[in-house]
């Protein structure tokens, strides 16, 4: 990806080596929830009690943080500098491409912060630590990164390159446009008077939304700045693919359940983010809810 020596956004919010309360609650992690899901289904529990053994996992994992390695050393690396002025330049080209889209729709943009933190961080939906992942928060609109997830999605997932990192932070600032259009509000109302099984299936629609998204800003990004390299858009694919559901599950032995899945297959996450990228068409920001579930 064509990032270095290009304008960065001014809303991002560096507090690594900054450390922060631990309190109760949860985060909303594109990776976190899943594995939360995955593992309480290996020991048998039931996938609507994910989101607590996600929290309590994240509380512990903290903890031992503290204890093992205190208050973490403020002074930024080189590669810690490179790091942010990256996120900081991709959340640009979102708000770029947002900026000028948005608008055709009637809606104005309201850029979102992206807050970069280590460890352990409070925020409007609760306190979020690494094992959350990345997460959106609509509650104070702004996205939570912890960069040590990027390392992850390389070593751990098998999804290098930068494009990856960048189709993660899309996929973020996604879940802020369906905030802004009133989505993530009336998915949450339909999910409150549905049974468990149909309101996994919404969150599905949602995060596919989410990709679809991010494929839309791909599209722009590159039509307007020619920010792609070549193998760029393999990298995002790859990362879609280690991502989905199905995948985490098989990868982590247990039994595929569709039921239990909030987030969509892999062949899922990569068919919505293709869309958005080949057609760029905003217009189609319903098609994953309109569309029937089993033809996702």
């Amino acid at each position: 990806m064509r990032w270095k020596g290009r304008e960065q956004s001014k809303n991002v919010i560096d507090n690594r080596g900054k450390r922060g309360a631990v309190a109760a609650g949860g985060g909303l992690g594109l990776i976190g929830i899943i594995i939360a899901v995955v593992f309480t289904l290996m020991r048998g529990g039931d996938a609507g009690d994910a989101l607590k053994t996600a929290v309590t996992q994240a509380a512990k994992q903290a903890a031992q943080s503290q204890a093992v390695s205190g208050a973490r050393d403020a002074t930024t690396s080189e590669a810690d500098q490179e790091m942010r002025e990256f996120v900081a330049v991709v959340l640009k080209d979102t708000e770029d491409v947002w900026s000028r889209l948005l608008p055709e729709m009637g809606i104005r943009y309201r850029a979102p912060k992206l807050v970069m933190f280590s460890d352990r961080t409070p925020s409007a939906c609760g306190s979020a630590t690494s094992a959350v992942g990345p997460f959106y928060c609509p509650g104070d609109n702004q996205v939570y990164l912890d960069t040590v997830f990027f390392n992850e999605l390389q070593t751990r997932f098998n999804a290098p390159g930068d494009f990856a990192c960048a189709y993660v932070i899309a996929h973020e600032v996604g879940h802020h446009i369906q905030n802004l259009m009133g989505k993530s509000m009336e998915v949450q109302s339909q999910q409150a008077r549905l049974s468990k099984k149909e309101g996994n299936r919404l969150s599905v629609r949602l995060e596919l939304q989410a990709d679809f998204l991010a494929g839309v800003w791909a599209h722009h990004a590159q039509k307007m700045k020619q920010i792609l390299d070549p193998g760029d858009i393999e990298e995002a694919l790859v990362a879609a693919q280690a991502i989905g559901d199905d995948t985490l599950m098989r990868n982590a032995g247990a039994a595929v359940r569709p039921d239990s899945f909030t987030h969509g297959t892999s062949e899922q996450r990569i068919y919505w983010f293709k869309r958005g990228l080949s057609r760029g068409d905003l217009r189609e920001i319903n098609l994953p809810f309109e569309i029937a579930y089993d033809q996702l």
